[in-house]
C-alpha cells in the first residue's frame, strides 16, 4: 500500500492521511520527530497535557542511564 509506514509508537502500519508527525525543535534545530497513528497521537497529547498542568509531578530522570561502561 503506497504511503503506508509504521507508527513510531506502536509499529502499526499507518497510511499518510491518518498519520500525525510530532516534531521537537530547539533553537530551530530538530531534536526529535515521530510519526504516530491516531491512537498513539492521542496518548502523546494526553501525556503532554498532563505534564504541562500546574503542579504536575515531574518525571524522574536517571542521569546514569546513558553511561556506558566497557
Amino acid at each position: 500500500m503506497a504511503g503506508t509506514e509504521p507508527c513510531d509508537g506502536c509499529g502499526t502500519p499507518t497510511e499518510d492521511p491518518l498519520a500525525r508527525t510530532v516534531q521537537l525543535r530547539v533553537d530551530r534545530s530538530e531534536v526529535d520527530s515521530q510519526r504516530l497513528c491516531p491512537e498513539c497521537f492521542a496518548d502523546w497529547i494526553e501525556e503532554y497535557r498532563t505534564r504541562m498542568q500546574p503542579g504536575a509531578k515531574k518525571p524522574t530522570v536517571d542521569t546514569d542511564a546513558d553511561i556506558i561502561v566497557d
